[in-house]
């Protein structure tokens, strides 16, 4: 039985069974994860990562069967004060018993090219990939009307940073 035979969901399943033994001795944490969509094309996930061991960590991508492409983004103010969105390549470091929180207007996980629109109500299976804890999976509901608290701050969506993210190219 091949992989693809399988079927992802049951590929997302595994991999979340695995992800308790991974996560538990990595000491990853993922909590308050929630999704939203800012367009039909694309989407973002946003959520605590806390480090509970002793090792400084890396989250250094993200994959999601909902979007053809899943990256990690930052926003950034360019010299003329404009908040650009930008693909953080080498990931983001979370220091061991350090917390990293990806939010609106910050660090976050950015869906392009969604597959399929994003309902308040669904839940998107995401797999993180941390430089040393492996691949972590987590369910991600989608919450469109969540309001920016608890650390989770900013611009609300992703408007006014172009209007097809599933065009946007690094």
């Amino acid at each position: 039985m091949t992989l693809k035979s399988l079927g992802l969901s049951a590929v997302f399943s595994a991999l979340a069974a695995a992800a308790v033994a991974t996560s538990a001795s990595a000491q990853m944490v993922v909590h308050d994860a929630y999704a939203r969509a800012s367009n039909k094309m694309a989407g973002a996930a946003f959520m605590e990562i806390i480090n509970e061991g002793d090792a400084d960590d890396r989250l250094i991508g993200a994959r999601s069967d909902v979007a053809k492409r899943v990256q990690l983004h930052t926003h950034t103010e360019d010299a003329n004060g404009v908040m650009k969105m930008t693909h953080v390549e080498d990931g983001f470091a979370i220091p061991a018993g350090a917390t990293h929180l990806l939010q609106r207007g910050g660090d976050h996980v950015m869906f392009m090219g969604l597959n399929r629109e994003l309902a308040d109500g669904d839940t998107i299976d995401v797999i993180l990939d941390f430089e040393k804890a492996g691949e972590v999976a987590i369910e991600v509901p989608v919450d469109m009307a969540r309001m920016p608290e608890g650390g989770h701050g900013g611009h609300g969506d992703h408007s006014g940073h172009g209007d097809d993210h599933g065009d946007h190219s690094h």
